[in-house]
């Protein structure tokens, strides 16, 4: 069932001008978690390391929110949170980081290292997928905000806004412009590589194949 999200946002919002925040973060994870848990699982590719993520990202929740000054959705705030969760967790705990093993790839020859890569042992579908996960974390974000929960540009720049100090809207319209230039760069990779390992044709129209089928594909509102 699809998330009513301006009736979650409102709920959220009420819980916290009534200042009960531990309410507030539970009604947010009840609505929210899920999505937070399967973008952290895709950008960090480890599970163990997802749930370490996931612990993190409730933990800035709790002490974040009563400060949270409603400035964007808090959706896209819970965004933020999560990217920083994650990059906290990988670049100061890389001890605790585990190396993608061969279950990563299910028709990888178990017993010795492989030169072929990824996306040329599996599905067809599962070769799309591998081709977005050899992206790099922010490109993959990047991807994730953009076409698997159809943000806004605006608030796409908001969840990746790298400083500490809040952007103001011209920030934010510098960083979309900047990261939809990057974003169609990425697809345009992505589509090179698709070419190259057979997935589709030269000379195929960009159009014909979906989100779902070619990695990086955009679908506007």
């Amino acid at each position: 069932m699809a998330i009513d999200r301006e009736k979650l946002e409102r709920e959220i919002r009420v819980l916290c001008e009534r200042k009960d925040t531990g309410r507030a973060v539970e009604r947010a994870l009840q609505g929210y978690g899920m999505e937070i848990m399967r973008l952290m699982a895709s950008l960090l590719r480890n599970p163990e390391q997802a749930k370490d993520a996931f612990s993190l990202f409730c933990e800035m929740l709790l002490k974040g929110l009563p400060g949270f000054r409603w400035e964007s959705s808090f959706r896209t705030w819970a965004y933020r949170l999560a990217r920083n969760s994650c990059y906290q967790l990988t670049h100061t705990s890389a001890e605790r980081e585990t190396p993608v093993t061969s279950s990563a790839f299910p028709d990888q020859a178990q017993g010795h290292r492989s030169d072929t890569l990824p996306w040329q042992r599996t599905s067809v579908k599962e070769r799309f997928r591998a081709l977005r996960d050899s992206l790099e974390p922010e490109e993959r974000m990047l991807l994730m905000l953009r076409v698997d929960q159809r943000l806004p540009w605006t608030e796409v720049a908001h969840v990746m806004w790298d400083l500490d100090a809040p952007p103001t809207d011209a920030d934010l319209a510098r960083k979309a412009t900047a990261l939809r230039q990057h974003f169609q760069r990425v697809k345009t990779h992505l589509r090179t590589l698709a070419i190259e390992q057979g997935l589709i044709e030269q000379d195929e129209a960009p159009h014909a194949k979906t989100p779902s089928q070619e990695p990086g594909a955009e679908r506007e509102p």
